[in-house]
């Protein structure tokens, strides 16, 4: 998916996880390129996708989806677990192109609804969701399926 302003919308390979780590990494999401490289072929071998927004160098954005069923929906649903635009290309619609190729690729997998869990601290983010056509729908709560090793 390419818009008319130069920017592309396309699946994250291998090849590119040197530049995702550099947008990662900027962002509070250090991961070496060589471990990205290998999350980004398990992620797209699974039930999931990763796309990135290129324009003119290393990607400027990314959004990763997952999908699962449940015993409610008739459809999969397609659950966004990162979306993540560089700082210098915020407010550029680079967000909204990129949860738009992730609604056609969750489409394309058969899913019937796209969610994104949002942090409550992250007023931005919910903002961006009700400005997307995302309506709000509860919390969620989480906890590790294993007691943490403590290394001295």
């Amino acid at each position: 998916m390419t818009s008319r302003y130069g920017l592309e919308i396309r699946a994250a390979t291998a090849g590119d996880a040197a530049g995702l780590s550099d947008l990662l990494g900027s962002n509070g999401h250090a991961i070496a390129p060589r471990i990205l490289a290998d999350r980004l072929d398990t992620i797209r071998q699974d039930q999931g996708a990763v796309l990135i927004a290129l324009e003119w160098g290393p990607p400027s954005g990314v959004v990763v989806l997952h999908w699962y069923r449940t015993l409610e929906a008739p459809q999969p649903i397609a659950q966004v677990t990162m979306l993540l635009v560089g700082v210098d290309e915020r407010r550029r619609g680079v967000g909204r192109l990129l949860i738009k190729a992730g609604s056609q690729a969750a489409r394309i997998a058969g899913c019937g609804a796209l969610e994104l869990l949002v942090p409550p601290e992250q007023t931005g983010l919910a903002a961006f969701c009700m400005a997307t056509g995302f309506a709000e729908a509860g919390n969620r709560f989480s906890r590790p399926l294993r007691k943490s090793l403590k290394t001295e």
